[in-house]
């Protein structure tokens, strides 16, 4: 999988934008709230004891309670790429501590998900709510999923999916440059995964719709949870006063009871770090099978 040559996401413009909310990053948080409730179901399903969890793009922290409590003998890592989102979680950990009765929290780690600084092998689950929505290419953070999991270990993540924001980006004018940036198809992620080494993998789709009065609180809401297009690309504004127009216009075409309805498409992906087939420099694995006497 490699991502689009006409689309590149600027990661710098997201990090400044994540760290830059931190302050107000728990009123913001409510999608991601959701998400991880839709993702913890899933989990109840899934028969697993790790020993050591790493939680990918934590943000503020807010998913490492449900993690630690719902696994309490487990090691938890929480990383992100946004420090100023570490920091909130660090004035949080410490609650928790209290809360789980631990003289220690989950570890925090700032860091890329690209590059892990975590040893190959050295996890058991590898959970991420939100995180590949915001990469360009998922491909080599998958990859690294698959490097620190152990054989046998669970890669549980959520992300958004292209009818996500449909409404915003059928109504803005169509001129050069992206007006809403693009998320990965399903299926694309599903051949990510198996690209990377992952086995049975298991992918869902849901579409949530949220209301709202009028276009100005939507992109109000949009700026506020730093989720405005990050495209490289992005046009400047709305093309000024007529651009703002025609948004609206187009908008109130679809709204349903006096509101406009905004289409979120939730992308919930598992799958298992399988046996090596072959070595590091390439050579077939070939397991022997004791015989046991007739």
């Amino acid at each position: 999988m490699t991502a689009s040559r006409d689309f590149e996401l600027d990661h710098g413009l997201v990090r400044r934008r994540f760290s830059a909310r931190a302050a107000t990053a728990r009123e913001t948080d409510f999608l991601a709230r959701e998400v991880a409730s839709r993702m913890a179901e899933r989990l109840d399903y899934i028969r697993l004891q790790p020993g050591r969890i790493l939680d990918l793009g934590c943000g503020h922290g807010a998913d490492l309670p449900m993690l630690s409590q719902r696994y309490p003998a487990a090691e938890c890592i929480g990383l992100d790429f946004a420090l100023p989102l570490l920091d909130l979680a660090r004035s949080e950990r410490s609650l928790l501590q209290r809360m789980l009765g631990r003289s220690r929290g989950p570890k925090l780690v700032c860091a890329d998900a690209g590059q892990l600084p975590l040893a190959r092998a050295s996890v058991q689950l590898v959970w991420s709510n939100l995180l590949l929505n915001w990469l360009t290419d998922p491909l080599p953070a998958i990859r690294e999923c698959q490097r620190v999991l152990e054989v046998g270990g669970l890669l549980m993540f959520a992300t958004l999916g292209p009818d996500t924001l449909k409404e915003l980006r059928n109504a803005l004018p169509r001129q050069a440059g992206e007006r809403v940036h693009r998320f990965i198809d399903m299926h694309d992620l599903g051949d990510a995964l198996l690209e990377a080494g992952f086995a049975d993998p298991v992918m869902d789709m849901q579409t949530l719709t949220l209301t709202y009065p009028d276009l100005d609180t939507l992109v109000r809401d949009l700026r506020n949870a730093a989720s405005t297009n990050a495209a490289r690309n992005r046009p400047a504004g709305l093309s000024g006063k007529a651009g703002w127009r025609s948004a609206r216009a187009a908008l109130g075409q679809t709204q349903i009871e006096g509101r406009l309805p905004v289409s979120i498409e939730l992308v919930f992906g598992h799958a298992w770090k399988a046996a090596p087939k072959v070595s590091e420099d390439g050579r077939a694995i070939i397991q022997f099978q004791p015989r046991h006497p007739a």
